[in-house]
C-alpha cells in the first residue's frame, strides 16, 4: 500500500510521531521547498486555554527567539490556526540523552564534553537574563554528531519576572533535579538555581543514577536541603571536589559558572577555538508572534476556598510537575514495586467528584470518613491479611475547573488495595475521569498506530487548511 504524505500548510511533510504529552504532540517533518528535517510541536489551543497555560506558550516562544546557541535546538518558524499552534524546530536526530544514561554510566570523558556544552549553553542564556528552570536528561537532545541541544524553555523565566527583591519565586522544576533554595519558596536566584540542576545532571552522566532519591518525596526534600548525597568510588578526586562546590546547599557561597569554566576537570579536552554563539538577532519568521514576556508565575500561596461545597488544596507549578508521569524517577533505578497511589485528572466540578467517590466507595462496602481541605478516607469493614484496608483521598484544585485527584494505601494489603483500585475504583470513577496517570489507549498494532496518526494528521491538516488558507500570525490567533 503506497504511504501517504501530510502536507502542513504547503511547507512541511508531516511524518512519524516522536512524542507526545497532555497538550501537544512532535512530529518529524520534511521541508518541502529545502528538503531540511525538522521537529514540529503540534500544539492543541483550546487545551491550553482551558488550564490558562496561553502566557506560558508565549514566554516560550520569547525565550526561544532570545537564545540562539549551537547547543540550544533551534526555533525556525511558529504557525497558527483556529484550533492548533506549530513550533518548526530544529530536529535532533540522536534523541533524548537520558536514554543514554538509562543505559549506564558514561565514560568520564564523554561526561565532561556533554557537560561543557551544558555549562556554555547555560551560562550564554543567563547572559540573555533567561532562567531555564527545569536541566535534565530528558530535556539535553543529541543531534546526528552527537552535540548536545537543550531542549523545553516551557518552565523558564525571564529576567523581568523578577520579584522587588530581585529574586524568582515560581516553584518549578523536576523533583530530583531542583536546587534546596526553590523547594523552600522563599525565593532564589535563577541562575544559581539552573548551577544546582547542572551538578545533578553531572552526577547522573558519571554515576548512571541520581544523587538524591527516595521514594518518600519529603524525605527527598530532605536530602536535596542538605546536599546529603554520596560519591561512588570510581569518581575521580577533583570531580568530586567540582560536585561538592556545585551542590553546595547554600547558593551564596556555590560556585560560578565562571568558577566552572575556570576548573582544570572542565577545561580538559576543550578546543582551542571557543564556541561561539550566533548572535544575529533575526526573527523567528514572519508567522511567529511578538509575544509579550509576561510570565506564568504561580506563588506558593493559595488562593483561597473554591466555589464548590468543600475547600480543596491548591496545585503551584512545583507540585503538578511532581505528580506528572512524565517526571516519574524509577526508570534510573532497578528495584520495581507496585505503586501504592494512584491519580487522575477531571473536568468536574468538585462537588461532582466527591459525590462519585462516595458512591463508588459505598457500593464496594467501604465507609467513608469526610475531612478537611478536600481529604477523604475509605476504610474497609473487614479485616485483609495486614489489617484493615484505608486508603485516603485527596482533590486538588489545578484551576477551577480542573482537578487533580490523588489515592493512595494508607495501610492494608497493597495486593488488596490494587485489587480495589483495579477492579472497583477504576472501573466506578471512569464517568469523572479525564485520565489516570500514565494510562495510554490500548493499541492493536504497530501498524495500525501508524496508520491512525497518519489520518489523524490528515484530517487535522485539512480542517486547518480549510479554516485557514494562509498561515495567520500566532498573535491574531492568541488574541
Amino acid at each position: 500500500m503506497e504511504n501517504k504524505v501530510s502536507v502542513l500548510m504547503e511547507r512541511y511533510e508531516l511524518g512519524r510521531l516522536l512524542g507526545q504529552g497532555t497538550f501537544a504532540k512532535v512530529f518529524y517533518a520534511r521541508s518541502i521547498s529545502t528538503g531540511q528535517s525538522v521537529a514540529i510541536k503540534m500544539i492543541d489551543k483550546e487545551k491550553i486555554l482551558r488550564v490558562g497555560l496561553i502566557d506560558q506558550i508565549k514566554r516560550e516562544i520569547s525565550v526561544m527567539r532570545l537564545v540562539k546557541h549551537p547547543h540550544i535546538v533551534r526555533l525556525y518558524e511558529v504557525m497558527a490556526t483556529k484550533t492548533k499552534i506549530y513550533f518548526v524546530m530544529e530536529y535532533a536526530k540522536g534523541g533524548e540523552l537520558f536514554y543514554k544514561v538509562a543505559k549506564g554510566k558514561l565514560k568520564e570523558d564523554v561526561a565532561r564534553r556533554y557537560f561543557q556544552q551544558l555549562i556554555n549553553a547555560v551560562d550564554f542564556c543567563h547572559s540573555r537574563g533567561v532562567y531555564h528552570r527545569d536541566l535534565k536528561p530528558e530535556n539535553l537532545l543529541l543531534d546526528e554528531n552527537e552535540n548536545l541541544k537543550i531542549s523545553d524553555f516551557g518552565l523558564s523565566a525571564l529576567a523581568e519576572s523578577k520579584h522587588q527583591d530581585g529574586l524568582l519565586h515560581t516553584t518549578c522544576g523536576t523533583p530530583a533535579y531542583v536546587a534546596p533554595e526553590v523547594i523552600n519558596r522563599k525565593g532564589y536566584d535563577g541562575a544559581k538555581a539552573d548551577i544546582w540542576s547542572c551538578g545533578v545532571v553531572l552526577f547522573v552522566l558519571l554515576a548512571g543514577y541520581l544523587p538524591f532519591h527516595d521514594s518518600n518525596l519529603m524525605e527527598m526534600y530532605r536530602k536535596i536541603g542538605k546536599a546529603e548525597f554520596r560519591c561512588p568510588n570510581s569518581f575521580p578526586p577533583e570531580v568530586r571536589r567540582l560536585l561538592f562546590r556545585i551542590l553546595d546547599p547554600n547558593p551564596n557561597t556555590r560556585i560560578s559558572i565562571a568558577k566552572i569554566k575556570d576548573h582544570p576537570w572542565f577545561k580538559r579536552g576543550l578546543n582551542a577555538r571557543s564556541i561561539k554563539p550566533e548572535l544575529e538577532n533575526n526573527d523567528v519568521a514572519s508567522s511567529s508572534t511578538n509575544a509579550g514576556t509576561s510570565s506564568f508565575e504561580s506563588t506558593s500561596t493559595a488562593t483561597g476556598d473554591t466555589q464548590d461545597l468543600v475547600a480543596l488544596s491548591n496545585l503551584n507549578a512545583f507540585d503538578i510537575i511532581s505528580f506528572s508521569a512524565g517526571f516519574d524517577l524509577s526508570r534510573l533505578f532497578e528495584e520495581t514495586s507496585r505503586k501504592k497511589e494512584a491519580r487522575f485528572t477531571s473536568w468536574q466540578p468538585a462537588a461532582v467528584i466527591i459525590s462519585k467517590l462516595e458512591e463508588v466507595a459505598k457500593r464496594l462496602k467501604l465507609k467513608t470518613t469526610k475531612r478537611d481541605r478536600g481529604l477523604y478516607k475509605f476504610e474497609g469493614t473487614r479485616e485483609g491479611r495486614k489489617g484493615i484496608l484505608s486508603i485516603d483521598a485527596e482533590i486538588f484544585e489545578v484551576t477551577p475547573e480542573f482537578h487533580l485527584v490523588e489515592m493512595k494505601k494508607s495501610s492494608g494489603d497493597t495486593l488488596e488495595y490494587q485489587k480495589v483500585l483495579d477492579e472497583g475504583l477504576r472501573p466506578g470513577l471512569q464517568d469523572i475521569v479525564w485520565v489516570w496517570q500514565g494510562e495510554r489507549e490500548p493499541l492493536e498494532s504497530e501498524e495500525q498506530e501508524q496508520e491512525n496518526q497518519h489520518q489523524q494528521l490528515e484530517n487535522q491538516v485539512s480542517e486547518d487548511q480549510q479554516q485557514l488558507m494562509q498561515p495567520l500570525t500566532l498573535q491574531d490567533k492568541l488574541a
